[in-house]
């Protein structure tokens, strides 16, 4: 999903600690994705209640947000809006990826093969209305702000960047930078200690900060032409040129420096016919829909209504989300007592 810059963007080792009294503007989205991807049984299955609902995403949402929290780094959350038109395509490719996830899945499970399993489960995660409803009002219990985009998250999350009311924007597309972003934080949701796919092996992976700024100058491109290397090597909004990855890209895109130019080139000699839209999806990075100057303010958590929410409703532990909460509250607290500029709150 979203745009691959691969070793074209500049980004510097974050350790979480370093992030401590930062604000980040979140994907939504994108981040409770990769929640409902990973908080996995061992065969795959998703996390649920005794109902039988999904709970992988709340648990994400609340112990890594109650962690970062206690470290001193506040997220606000962007969720995405009403999609452009020329993402429909996109969205039903993403369609037909889980469906056949789904079939894969089942051929592992009449198998045993629980590895495999798991493998094609992670492929199959879905966001419904009513998921993206209780994580607005978890997060919002929890004291911290969500706001609603008039299109993309990464926009809106963009945007928050550019006009200083965040420090960056968090997400693991690239599309930030595409989108404007100064500084675009990576891997802030899958921090930790991760098993590499297919392999008895893991990993640490800590956050990365990646500067636009940088990147331009290292690649030697502007802005306008980092959009034209990501409709080349693909994006939310097209698939991109077969076989053409971000250093090939970056070639193409210094000898045809416009879009009209590289439309032609990719025709001519890649044999690759754009669709009618790609202008309109230039146009989009450059100038997409948002919110300009919207407030952002934190609180206390709400004791009652996340056990009310985390436990009445999807049979969380009371005594760990009790506890969670309790120690969040006394940390921020003691935070807020602790400001000079009483900016935490």
């Amino acid at each position: 999903m979203g745009v691959n810059l691969g070793d074209l963007a500049v980004s510097t080792p974050m350790p979480v600690e370093t992030l401590s009294g930062k604000i980040f503007a979140v994907d939504a989205y994108n981040t409770i994705y990769q929640f409902l991807s990973s908080i996995r049984q061992q065969d795959g299955t998703p996390l649920m209640d005794s109902k039988g609902k999904v709970t992988g995403h709340l648990s994400g949402l609340f112990y890594r947000n109650a962690n970062l929290l206690e470290k001193g780094v506040k997220l606000v959350y962007v969720f995405d809006g009403t999609p452009p038109e020329f993402k429909k395509k996109t969205i039903a490719a993403r369609a037909a990826i889980k469906v056949r996830a789904e079939e894969n899945y089942a051929d592992a499970k009449e198998r045993g093969d629980e590895e495999a399993m798991k493998r094609y489960a992670q492929a199959t995660s879905r966001l419904t209305k009513e998921m993206v409803e209780e994580s607005k009002r978890l997060l919002t219990y929890m004291g911290i702000p969500v706001i609603q985009a008039p299109s993309e998250g990464e926009a809106q999350a963009s945007e928050l960047a550019r006009e200083g009311k965040v420090f960056a924007a968090a997400s693991q597309d690239f599309d930030a930078l595409l989108f404007g972003a100064p500084l675009l934080l990576k891997n802030l949701s899958i921090t930790g200690r991760r098993k590499v796919p297919r392999k008895n092996e893991y990993i640490m992976i800590e956050p990365e900060l990646i500067s636009l700024e940088e990147t331009l100058k290292a690649s030697g491109l502007t802005r306008e032409q980092l959009i034209l290397l990501g409709i080349l090597v693909g994006t939310d909004f097209n698939e991109g040129v077969k076989g053409i990855g971000p250093k090939k890209g970056l070639k193409i895109v210094k000898e045809h420096k416009k879009l009209a130019d590289i439309v032609r080139y990719a025709k001519n000699e890649l044999k690759y016919e754009f669709p009618e839209d790609v202008e309109e999806i230039e146009q989009f990075f450059l100038h997409p829909p948002v919110e300009k100057n919207v407030g952002i303010s934190f609180s206390l958590p709400d004791k009652r209504e996340l056990v009310s929410i985390l436990c009445d409703e999807h049979d969380f532990s009371g005594e760990r989300v009790a506890n969670t909460v309790e120690n969040l509250v006394k940390v921020l607290s003691e935070k807020g007592k602790q400001s000079d500029l009483g900016k935490w709150f």
